[in-house]
């Protein structure tokens, strides 16, 4: 990168309307309450994001698809 990280990522979060979403805990319960379909426990902690917040993934893993989310691919 020709600029500094921390110049570039604010400015494309802004660019691309892209929101942070702070892990809650709402969301760590939902973690530790979903079936186990999926091992990999950051893609757990996303899956428990996006049905809190009732948002889709964006994803090819069709293993995230048995937890009911919506998947875009």
């Amino acid at each position: 990168m020709h600029r500094p990280f921390e110049s570039v990522f604010p400015e494309e979060l802004d660019e691309h309307e892209i929101l942070v979403l702070p892990v809650s805990p709402v969301h760590l319960h939902m973690t530790i309450s979903l079936p186990f379909h999926h091992r990999n426990p950051f893609d757990r902690l996303l899956i428990a994001q996006a049905l809190v917040e009732g948002a889709a993934l964006v994803s090819r893993d069709q293993a995230l698809d048995a937890y009911g989310v919506p998947r875009l691919r």
